[in-house]
């Protein structure tokens, strides 16, 4: 008996033993692999710190017909200055790109800027090789003006209120406003645009009672924002 609990006790021995060196071998493997995955990230990536973006924006936005917008923004990473930026962008109703409308560099904080003058709502983006920026759309007003026929009128006086839009877009509807007491606007007529040989016009006539300043609203469409006119005085006397 004694000898058979002799040979018991080696065999666990032994079975233990042989545990310790399976624990030990996988341990060694747990603490060797954060040295290769280290040994593998790359120099300046620091958990996604270190990586290259690029930034768009544009002001003004929207825009009237004819002016200018500033699209502008930097490049980020430790390779900025100097770079090549392409600028991209697709017109109304934004299918077709052109993948190469104007290029730049980037200056030495990695910053770069273009001025556009589109002519219905544009979105924008831009590259530097790989890295692509976001998508802006900048949006176009319709260009409006508006003539009084008699800013000086009797009261009661009938006034000729007309202009034009561009670019045409006939049959759009026209809001003549009224300014409020409390800075607010009213609508006081209604009218529509017309063809004209390169805008569209209108034309209504509003009876004046009192001094007021007046504006002209035309409706949005799809390819342009509500245009404003600048602001008319009408001062109505006896």
């Amino acid at each position: 008996m004694p000898a058979l609990r002799r040979l018991a006790s080696q065999s666990l021995e032994r079975t233990h033993l042989k545990l310790f060196v399976v624990i030990g071998a996988a341990i060694s493997v747990a603490i060797a692999l954060p040295v290769v995955a280290d040994a593998n990230h790359k120099a300046g990536h620091q958990g996604g710190g270190g990586a290259e973006a690029l930034s768009l924006g544009a002001a003004p936005n929207p825009i009237v017909l004819g002016r200018g917008t500033v699209l502008s923004g930097g490049l980020n990473g430790p390779n900025k200055s100097g770079r090549t930026v392409t600028l991209t962008g697709a017109p109304h109703p934004f299918i077709s790109f052109n993948n190469n409308i104007a290029t730049t560099t980037t200056n030495a904080a990695g910053n770069y800027s273009f001025t556009r003058k589109p002519g219905l709502h544009t979105r924008y983006g831009v590259r530097v090789g790989a890295i692509l920026s976001p998508t802006v759309t900048v949006l176009v007003r319709q260009r409006v003006s508006l003539r009084l026929s008699d800013s000086t009128p009797r009261r009661g006086q009938l006034v000729r209120f007309s202009g034009r839009s561009c670019p045409t877009h006939d049959g759009a509807v026209v809001s003549i406003q009224k300014r409020t007491s409390t800075g607010g606007w009213r609508t006081v007529r209604r009218t529509s645009l017309r063809d004209s040989s390169r805008c569209s016009v209108y034309s209504r006539r509003l009876r004046i009672y009192s001094d007021g300043t007046f504006r002209t609203v035309v409706a949005r469409d799809d390819d342009h924002a509500r245009g404003f006119s600048s602001r008319r005085s009408a001062d109505a006397h006896r």
